[in-house]
C-alpha cells in the first residue's frame, strides 16, 4: 500500500473497459499504414507488374521495354522515398524492416535474371550481384548478435549505380548508349565486389570485438 489514491497516481481505480487492449491492438496495427510502408507495398506490387512488361511479346519490342523502364523507375524512386520518410518522421516498423528489403531485391533480381534470360546480360554478372546481396543478407544475420553493420556509403553508391545500369538495359539502346550503359553496369559490377569485401571485412571485425566483449564479461 502505498496511500496514495488511484486518481492522483494517474489511474481511474477501476479496471479498463474489456475492449481497451483489443483498441490498442487496433491502433497499432493501423499504424503499419503509413506512407512509407504504403511505398513498401507499392514497389512488391510493381514486381510482377514490371516482369509481365518486360517480356511482353518476346522481350524485344522498344514500347513494352519502355513501359517496363517507367515501372522500374517508380520503383527506384519509392526505394528512395520510403527509407527517408520513415526515419524522419519516426515510421519505422516491424513490417517495414522485413518488406523493405525484399521489395529492393526482388525488383532487383527480378530485372537481372530476366536481362540474362533475354541475352541481354551476361549470367554471370546477374550471379555476382544476386550472390553478393544475398551473402551481404546471411552475413548480417551471422553477425546481428554482436551489432548491426551499417549502410555504407560505397554501398549507397552501389546501390545507384546498379539501378541506374539496370535501368539502361531494360530500355533498347543502341549507339554510344548502348556503350555507355556497357560501363556503367561495369562501374556497378566493381563497387558491388568491392563493398562485398567490405562488409565481410566489417563484419569479421565485429564478431572478433562481440566475442572479446563476451570473454571480457566472462
Amino acid at each position: 500500500m502505498t496511500g496514495v489514491p488511484a486518481s492522483a497516481a494517474g489511474g481511474t481505480g477501476r479496471r479498463p473497459a474489456p475492449g481497451a487492449k483489443l483498441g490498442a491492438a487496433a491502433v497499432n496495427q493501423a499504424s503499419l499504414w503509413n506512407i512509407a510502408n504504403i511505398l513498401t507495398m507499392i514497389r512488391l506490387v510493381l514486381v510482377p507488374g514490371f516482369v509481365l512488361l518486360l517480356l511482353a511479346d518476346g522481350g524485344y519490342d522498344p514500347v513494352w521495354r519502355a513501359w517496363a523502364w517507367a515501372a522500374f523507375a517508380v520503383a527506384m524512386i519509392t526505394d528512395i522515398f520510403d527509407g527517408h520518410l520513415a526515419r524522419t518522421y519516426d515510421l519505422v516498423t516491424d513490417f517495414g524492416k522485413i518488406a523493405d528489403p525484399i521489395a529492393d531485391k526482388a525488383i532487383m533480381g527480378s530485372a537481372l535474371i530476366c536481362l540474362s534470360w533475354l541475352g541481354e546480360l551476361p549470367w554471370w554478372v546477374t550471379g555476382v550481384i544476386l550472390g553478393r546481396e544475398l551473402g551481404i543478407t546471411l552475413l548480417r544475420f551471422w553477425v546481428i548478435r554482436y551489432g548491426v553493420i551499417p549502410a555504407s556509403r560505397g554501398g549507397k553508391m552501389k546501390t545507384l549505380a546498379q539501378g541506374t545500369a539496370v535501368g539502361m538495359y531494360v530500355l533498347v539502346l543502341t549507339g554510344p548508349l548502348a556503350t555507355l550503359r556497357f560501363w556503367v553496369m561495369a562501374l556497378a559490377v566493381v563497387l558491388t565486389v568491392v563493398t562485398g569485401l567490405d562488409y565481410i571485412r566489417q563484419a569479421i571485425v565485429l564478431r572478433r570485438q562481440g566475442l572479446a566483449a563476451e570473454r571480457a564479461a566472462r
